[in-house]
Parts: structure tokens; C-alpha cells; sequence
């Protein structure tokens, strides 16, 4: 372990460095990011750290097992095809679907390396054995995952925390059962995101692109596969909270609008949090936070009952799904409004009174004042009399 953590602290300091040297040729290689109507910010940056900390990421689990390296290396190739793709989409933009393809391509070769999913779980002592459909179901898990997470990368430090805090609960997965493989790639993932995420947090000077977002989503995946030895299969949900959550809401108000769920806009998470509060920060917190509490429930409940977690799951998932939802927030806006109109209605009509009160109070004074007034003359018409 000693080992293990000097290594990943050595990875940190190189891969902290090489953005940095990246951050001052990006421009030089054409891998700037011009902003549009979607983008988060307002000036070109650069873009494609993914690139640097990809490749540093492969090299260092060459160079720290090479025995985990040769059984592994048709998952290393698969990695290494993704890791092309993302590198290739920052320089030259690549369709959603030539994506898929690469995605796909890389889904198979892992299953065929034993990253497969065979059961689903067990429901009232019914094993749920996927057969023959284990092969497009995993392939299916995996190229939606590692879509998932490109798709959350939108604001800064939003997609390397939340791949950070899943990757730090396989860790200690990892650790507990003893596997080195999900130990030694999530430590080292982890050690290079947090030198990429500080320089990305807000304000970046950095952007990861597609070369970063869609490896991590890929390697993340195929490690949460791998922790299914050790677990039960309904509770890699919480594993995953955010980017389904995320991935959902989107395609949801997409087909909702009549468009195509693939079609880029701006109604993710983090936009729909941002254009409420207007705080890129708060909004990523916010984020941090939920997928933080799914991790730790992760933690709790991946030995427990596979319809115990899928019910807690889903009426977490279900509360958090409909808080997104525009039409419920519509409705909780119109009666925040309506109690607001109620109130200042309310406010008025107290207003009015108070002045109708004080009108009459300088009414009654004026008249005292003119009574008085009068007295002191009838006064002073009896003394001169």
C-alpha cells in the first residue's frame, strides 16, 4: 500500500506538470475550445488534457505491473482504441455516432477478456441469469456509462469529481477484497484526476475534452463490471447515481420537446441547477454532494438484498428525477409565486389601513388643535370682558 500511494503521488506530480507544459502548446496543436451557445464560458480554451493524462494513466499501470499488463492486454487495447477516439473528436469533432462505433468495438473486446455481465441479480430467491444476452447488455452498460460521464463534462471539475468520488469508493472495494487490479487503477486514476482537477476547477485553465471524459467513463465502467465478484449487482445503481440521473433528465426533456435524445443542448443537470441559482460552483457542490451520498450508500449496501437496494435506490433516484423535472419545478415556482402575490396582497391591504388610520389620526389631531384653539380664545374673550 506504502508502495502503492508513493507511486500515485510521483503520478500526481508528473501528470500536474505535463497540463501545465499542455496548457502552453494546446493552441499551437489546434486543441482550443471555441465557445458556443451551449459552452459554460466565455473565452477560447484549451482543451484536450485527456490527452496527457490518458496516456500517463496507461504507462503508469504498464510500468507498475507488467505481470497485470500482458493478462490484461486486450483490455489495455480496448482502453488505448477509446483513448484514440477522444484524442481524435478534440482535434478533428467526430459524429456521435462514429463515437458509438469505437465505444461498441471496445465493449466487446473487454467482454471477451472476462468484463462481462451474466446476472442482473436475485429477486425473492430467483437468480436472474442473463444468458445468451449477457453479451449486448454489457456492451450495452458500457457504452451507456461511458456516455454518461462524457456527457456530464459541462462545467468545471464537474466530471473529474464525480469519476473521483465513484472510482474512490471501487478503491475501497478494492482494498477490502483484496483485488489489486481495482486497487492499483483506481488509486492511480485517482492521483491523476486531482492534478488535472487542479487545474480545472473553477476557473479552469483546462479543459479535459472528449480523450478525457470518454476514457474515464470507459475505465470506470469496466472496473465497476469487475467489482461485481465482490458485490450485488443492483447496487452498482448508486455507484452510478449522477451520471443516470443526469443521462435520464436530458433524454427525458429531449423527446419530451420532440427531438432526438442525441441531440446537444443545454438542459443537463448542472444547466438546469445553474440557470436556478447562477452559481457554476454551487451547482457542481450541489452535484458533488448527491453522488457523494449514493458512494457512501454503495458502501453500506452492496451486500445487502438485490430488491432491498433497487427499492431504496429507485425511491432515492424517483425524488431527485422529479426535483429536475421542469414541469414540477414549474408548478413549485407557481405556488412560490402565488404565495408571494397572497402575501404582498396581503402586505397592501395593511398598508392601506395603517394610512387610512394615520389619515384619521391627523384628522382627530387637527381637530383637537382647532378646539383648543378655540378655547383659549373664549378664554381670552371672558378675561377682557
Amino acid at each position: 500500500m506504502t508502495t502503492l500511494l508513493f507511486y500515485c503521488a510521483i503520478l500526481f506530480i508528473i501528470t500536474y506538470f505535463s497540463i501545465r507544459k499542455f496548457i502552453t502548446i494546446a493552441p499551437q496543436l489546434g486543441l482550443v475550445d471555441i465557445p458556443n451557445e451551449r459552452s459554460s464560458h466565455q473565452k477560447p480554451m484549451p482543451r484536450g488534457a485527456g490527452l496527457v493524462f490518458g496516456l500517463i494513466f496507461l504507462l503508469g499501470i504498464v510500468f507498475y505491473d507488467l505481470d497485470t499488463f500482458s493478462e490484461n492486454k486486450y483490455t489495455f487495447l480496448a482502453i488505448l482504441i477509446i483513448y484514440i477516439c477522444g484524442v481524435v473528436d478534440d482535434k478533428f469533432t467526430i459524429s456521435a455516432k462514429q463515437k458509438l462505433v469505437f465505444i461498441v468495438l471496445s465493449s466487446v473486446i473487454v467482454y471477451f477478456n472476462g468484463y462481462e455481465i451474466t446476472n442482473i441479480g436475485t429477486f425473492f430467491n430467483i437468480s436472474v441469469n442473463l444468458g445468451y444476452l449477457a453479451l449486448p447488455f454489457t456492451v450495452f452498460a458500457i457504452a451507456a456509462f461511458t456516455n454518461a460521464v462524457n456527457l456530464s463534462d459541462g462545467l468545471d471539475g464537474l466530471a473529474g469529481s464525480i469519476s473521483t468520488i465513484i472510482l474512490s469508493a471501487v478503491f475501497v472495494i478494492g482494498y477490502v477484497y483484496h483485488d489489486n487490479i481495482l486497487m492499483v487503477w483506481s488509486a492511480i486514476l485517482i492521483a491523476i484526476i486531482l492534478a488535472f482537477l487542479v487545474l480545472n476547477w473553477h476557473p479552469a485553465k483546462v479543459f479535459m475534452g472528449d480523450s478525457g471524459s470518454l476514457l474515464l467513463g470507459f475505465v470506470i465502467a469496466i472496473l465497476s463490471i469487475k467489482s461485481l465478484t465482490y458485490i450485488n449487482p443492483a447496487s452498482v445503481l448508486f455507484l452510478a447515481a449522477v451520471p443516470i440521473l443526469d443521462t435520464l433528465v436530458v433524454f427525458r426533456r429531449r423527446i419530451q420537446r420532440g427531438k432526438s435524445p442525441f441531440e446537444a443542448d443545454k438542459n443537463h443537470l448542472h444547466h438546469i441547477l445553474n440557470n436556478i441559482k447562477q452559481d457554476k460552483a454551487f451547482t457542481v457542490k450541489m452535484l458533488i454532494s448527491i453522488q457523494l451520498a449514493f458512494s457512501c450508500m454503495f458502501l453500506q449496501l452492496h451486500k445487502q438484498d438485490d430488491a432491498l437496494n433497487l427499492v431504496v435506490f429507485f425511491l432515492l433516484f424517483s425524488i431527485f428525477f422529479n426535483l429536475f423535472d421542469p414541469r414540477a419545478r414549474r408548478r413549485a415556482k407557481d405556488a412560490r409565486l402565488r404565495k408571494k402575490y397572497a402575501r404582498i396582497k396581503y402586505e397592501n391591504k395593511k398598508l392601506k389601513e395603517n394610512k387610512k388610520l394615520k389619515e384619521n389620526k391627523i384628522v382627530k389631531e387637527e381637530i383637537i388643535e382647532e378646539l383648543k384653539e378655540d378655547i383659549k380664545k373664549e378664554i381670552k374673550k371672558d378675561y377682557e370682558i
